[in-house]
Parts: structure tokens; C-alpha cells; sequence
């Protein structure tokens, strides 16, 4: 999974930004909050406008917070608190969704017919995090598949952008693929829970 293969990089270049926002004050539930204001905010404001490019670049620099969070609970020594988990988990799901509905209301207004897609992007898409939370729940790790969070973030994120330079298809053919991982992700997470109950 990109996620893994990526991570050690991106927490070696994210903890000195990490230590300088703990040594200024600032707690990771209060960077989550932040940047989930601003990653809603961006993809309500611009996408409708279709404003995409614009859109997507305010999104990546908001959803920095989601590496920056968890990396200052880490450096503080308190590690992830369960609320902080609880929290991040929650936000999650707002800035996922809000970046879709963003998207669909561009689209409603166009009456364009990827909307269907996008719209069954967006239930799969919360699917696979359902899941995931009611298999814990259940006492069942489930965080495989073949496209978790970040990779379906990423996918959908350079899919507007591009669509927003001007490139043909990018968005039609990224949300195909979005939706298409997607619905394969729940169907691996079901298995994993079947095989462990």
C-alpha cells in the first residue's frame, strides 16, 4: 500500500515542523480542528465554483494537519490519546465527504451524469471506514484493502486537480477508478471480518 511505503519519508520530513508547532503551544487536537475547518471550508467554497485547481491546492495544504497531528502527539510523549484518535477518526470523515459533496454540487449544477458516480464514490468510500470502525469494534483489526484513506484521498484529490488544468477525462476516469477501488476495498474488509468471526 502507498501509505506504508511512504511513511517513513514523510514522518522524517514532517517532525521538525512536528516539534516547532509544540514548542509555540499549539496541542494536535487543535491543528486537527484546524485543518479539518479549512479542508471543509476550501472544497464547499471552490468546488461548487468549480474552481478546482484552486480547490485542490487549498485541500492539500489544509490536509497537511492529518500528518502534523499525529506526529506532535507522538514527539510530545503522550502518544495518541484515545479521544485524539476518536477525534482524527471523526474529522476523517467529514473532510472526505466534504470534498465529494463539494465536487457533487459542481456537478448537479452542470447536470452532468458523473454525478451518479461521485455520489456512489462517496457511500463507498464511507464503507470502507464503517467497516473498518465495526469490525474494531468487534475486536477484528481490519485496516487491508486495496485502497485505504490516503490512496483514495490522493486519487480523488489529483483527479479534481487535473480536471481543474484543463486535462481531458481526468475526472471522469479518476472517480471511475475511485469508485472501482473502492467497492473492491469493502469486499476485502468483509472477508477479513468473515474469516475472523
Amino acid at each position: 500500500m502507498l501509505s506504508a511505503s511512504i511513511k517513513p519519508a514523510v514522518t522524517r520530513a514532517i517532525n521538525p515542523i512536528a516539534k516547532g508547532a509544540l514548542r509555540v503551544g499549539l496541542t494536535p487536537d487543535a491543528v486537527t480542528m484546524t485543518g479539518a475547518v479549512g479542508v471543509i471550508t476550501s472544497a464547499i467554497y471552490f468546488y461548487p465554483r468549480e474552481q478546482f485547481f484552486v480547490g485542490t491546492l487549498a485541500i492539500v495544504f489544509f490536509s497537511l494537519s492529518d500528518l502534523l497531528d499525529g506526529a506532535m502527539a507522538r514527539i510530545s510523549k503522550k502518544g495518541a490519546s484515545r479521544w485524539g484518535a476518536f477525534l482524527d477518526s471523526t474529522i476523517d470523515r467529514f473532510t472526505d465527504s466534504a470534498i465529494l459533496v463539494g465536487l457533487s454540487l459542481a456537478l448537479v449544477k452542470n447536470d452532468d451524469p458523473l454525478l451518479a458516480v461521485v455520489l456512489a464514490s462517496l457511500v463507498f468510500g464511507s464503507l470502507v471506514s464503517y467497516i473498518r470502525a465495526k469490525a474494531e469494534s468487534l475486536g477484528v483489526e481490519c485496516s487491508g484493502g486495496i485502497a485505504e484513506r490516503t490512496e483514495r484521498l490522493i486519487l480523488s484529490l489529483t483527479a479534481i486537480g487535473f480536471d481543474g488544468l484543463g486535462i481531458p477525462y481526468a475526472l471522469a476516469i479518476g472517480m471511475w477508478i475511485f469508485l472501482a477501488l473502492s467497492a473492491v476495498t469493502v469486499v476485502q474488509r468483509i472477508l477479513i471480518v468473515k474469516a475472523a468471526l
